[in-house]
């Protein structure tokens, strides 16, 4: 049981290093090549760990094949786009001006109920909304509206706004996070002074979340509390 249970822990710290070094796209969004690499990978894995008769280094040495392979073919992918169309195709226009493209439709093995779930999941119910609707390689689809059925933007509507800012984690689960503290440019003391100023006798291991942006909007939530909005927060 101990070897087992030994072989299983081996595996999968190996296939855990296997996918973190093939890239985090294996998480995602696949290509076709990929998958069959994925699926592969997780077949061989479970080999070793059941059989005890077959060594650990014939599930390895295949896994780490695989890997090798998956780093010639993404390699050549880069260097010809011929070889990427061969390897992971290319993406088809399903819907035009015109309508739904039956040809392409066909091709891809497509239903007209495929086609409008993939709409309704990206919020358009009509196909007189869609300009056009592109059918990905990773098996996804993108959606051009019409002009008309576009989202209203600031930008459209000539409405001046601040800039876009990435809000930074500073607390989470109770634990100050120093180097995203050291990012923000902000100091540990004005921050425990916000949180006296705001939080009352709420103490630090109580706080769930709290997130600034460099406008100086602050994001603050304790476990058992609501959530609040601090805009110009002064903590430098």
């Amino acid at each position: 049981m101990l070897t087992i249970v030994l072989r299983s822990i081996i595996i999968y710290l190996i296939v855990l290093f296997v996918f973190r070094i093939m890239g985090k796209r294996q998480l995602g969004q696949m290509q076709p090549f990929e998958l069959v690499l994925t699926l592969i990978i997780a077949d061989l894995a479970t080999i070793p760990m059941a059989e005890v008769s077959v060594p650990v280094l014939h599930g390895i040495v295949p896994l780490f094949t695989l890997v090798i392979l998956h780093f010639i073919l993404t390699f050549f992918c880069k260097l010809s786009l011929k070889m990427s169309a061969l390897i992971s195709g290319k993406p088809v226009i399903v819907i035009n001006p015109d309508g739904i493209d039956y040809k392409a439709m066909k091709k891809l093995n497509l239903t007209i109920d495929d086609i409008f779930e993939a709409m309704r999941g990206l919020g358009y119910f009509s196909l007189d909304q869609v300009e056009y609707a592109i059918m990905e390689t990773n098996g996804k689809i993108s959606i051009l509206p019409k002009a008309e059925s576009m989202p209203v933007t600031n930008d459209s509507m000539k409405i001046k706004v601040e800039p876009s800012a990435l809000p930074i984690t500073i607390i989470s689960e109770g634990k100050i996070i120093k180097e995203n503290l050291q990012l923000a440019n902000f100091e540990e003391k004005n921050l425990f002074k916000f949180l006296t100023k705001n939080l009352n006798k709420t103490k630090l291991k109580d706080v769930l979340i709290m997130t600034v942006d460099f406008n100086g909007q602050v994001f603050l939530q304790t476990k058992k509390g609501k959530r609040q909005t601090f805009e110009n927060a002064r903590l430098k």
